[in-house]
């Protein structure tokens, strides 16, 4: 896959096993929408759950995981995740959630095992019978351990069909989208034609960007530009709302927004699955060995 590298990148939560009632699918895209890149791993039969987590921890060492504790799919949680630990000597980011309803003294067990005797980072978070207020829980939690990460706003490396055009005195420019936000977009000048030099910090009317079918048109501020190894050009844009304002005007944000949310969690999702797969092929008869 081309930028393979790019893609993974940065920092992703994972939330293991969790009970979808407690935390459904709708999260991510709304997570998403907060800045977190976040993902759910819940089918073990064909591969393994400590190995899917020791291939994701390897394509992906900056991440958080979340265990589900309560979830019966087969593992000693207390034992898995000490195993987990240890085997990645304690640098792994995780965070214990759990059902509400636990007895004060057994609350005070889990903490002291998960928190204390095993060291974890993120926290040990009862989860209420409320998506609305689960929801917000483990935003608090996801913003208290950063877990956007450097940026502020996920990124999709885009594909050869990602373009932008406008006109600057008089000259029509057009070429490349190499990534975008709901902020920002990197901008390849067709190398092929020479434009004349932009200033910094030009605003540019009319921008029509295309990404992944869509099609919009901005004003756009740029802030920086730099020579690629290449001998290309690229310049990056922030993006203006319609009152001057940075960012998208929030109907243009949402559908980017949700074109963001597939292109990375595709992306993503096809390596750590060529990897399961690889995995598989070369240990055909391994379960879990925690």
């Amino acid at each position: 896959m081309e930028n393979r590298k790019t893609d993974i990148e940065g920092r992703r939560t994972f939330f293991i096993a969790p009970d979808p009632s407690f935390l459904p699918e709708s999260f991510l895209q709304d997570f998403l929408a907060r800045g977190y890149e976040a993902y759910i791993i819940k089918d073990f039969r064909f591969y393994p759950m400590y190995e899917q987590v020791r291939i994701i921890m390897d394509t992906c060492p900056d991440s958080i995981f979340f265990f589900f504790v309560d979830s019966d799919v087969g593992v000693d949680w207390p034992k898995f995740i000490k195993y987990f630990q240890e085997q990645t000597q304690g640098k792994a980011l995780v965070g214990v959630l759990y059902e509400k309803g636990r007895a004060p003294e057994q609350k005070a067990a889990m903490e002291k095992y998960y928190l204390f005797d095993l060291g974890i980072q993120c926290g040990c978070i009862e989860l209420e019978y409320n998506k609305e207020k689960n929801f917000a829980i483990i935003d608090k939690v996801m913003f208290a351990n950063q877990a956007c990460g450097r940026r502020k706003n996920v990124r999709a490396i885009c594909d050869s069909s990602a373009k932008a055009s406008f006109s600057y005195n008089g000259t029509v420019i057009k070429g490349n989208v190499s990534d975008i936000s709901v902020s920002h977009f990197s901008f390849i000048p067709d190398p092929n034609y020479t434009f004349p030099e932009i200033p910094l910090y030009t605003k540019v009317n009319e921008v029509m960007v295309t990404f992944k079918a869509m099609h919009f048109v901005i004003s756009a501020n740029l802030v920086m530009q730099r020579q690629l190894d290449n001998g290309k050009t690229l310049q990056v844009f922030l993006m203006l709302k319609s009152n001057g304002q940075p960012g998208l005007d929030e109907e243009i944000a949402e559908r980017v927004r949700e074109r963001i949310y597939t292109v990375v969690t595709e992306n993503v999702k096809e390596i750590l699955l060529e990897k399961c797969k690889k995995w598989k092929q070369e240990n055909p008869t391994v379960h879990d060995n925690y």
